[in-house]
């Protein structure tokens, strides 16, 4: 059995959480790149991961307060399913990975780590990028800063 480690995590998962849903209240707000907010759709917005898996690690977040699939409009789901397409085509563009995860965790138990509020994962995959840093000592190397990467991805959605 393979495990996928995160250890630079726990930041986020002991961390005191705010007493609001961010995915509803980030967009209210006109503060994108504080926020890491790379593309405001009609439906749906596309927001960078704060405690990612990988550098890249994007996030497509329906404007609607829901935490299932069920119930969402067909608009709605369309536009996800656009801007996935979208950023992995910006994240090809930017960062030339090999390969994707992807996926939309719906509750805790399935590894939801906001579960309140849907939203979908684009992480961006490199062969070996689970190096020897992270197996030997629970260290993630993360080559790029957060807002490097915002930097870099925040004018390709401009296009």
């Amino acid at each position: 059995m393979k495990q996928l480690w995160a250890p630079w995590r726990i930041e986020y998962v002991l961390g005191e959480k705010p007493g609001y849903c961010i995915f509803c209240e980030y967009p209210k707000e006109s503060r994108d790149r504080e926020r890491l907010i790379l593309y405001r759709g009609r439906l749906c917005y596309v927001i960078m991961n704060k405690y990612p898996y990988n550098n890249g690690h994007l996030m497509i977040v329906p404007y609607e307060h829901r935490n299932h699939l069920n119930g969402y409009s067909t608009e709605t789901l369309h536009e996800m399913m656009e801007l996935a397409d979208a950023s992995v085509a910006r994240l090809e563009k930017a960062m030339r990975p090999e390969g994707f995860n992807t996926g939309i965790n719906i509750g805790k138990p399935a590894g939801a780590g906001i579960d309140e509020h849907l939203h979908m994962h684009i992480v961006p995959r490199w062969t070996g990028d689970a190096g020897f840093m992270a197996v030997l000592d629970e260290v993630r190397v993360m080559p790029e800063h957060l807002m490097a990467t915002y930097d870099k991805l925040a004018p390709l959605f401009k296009e």
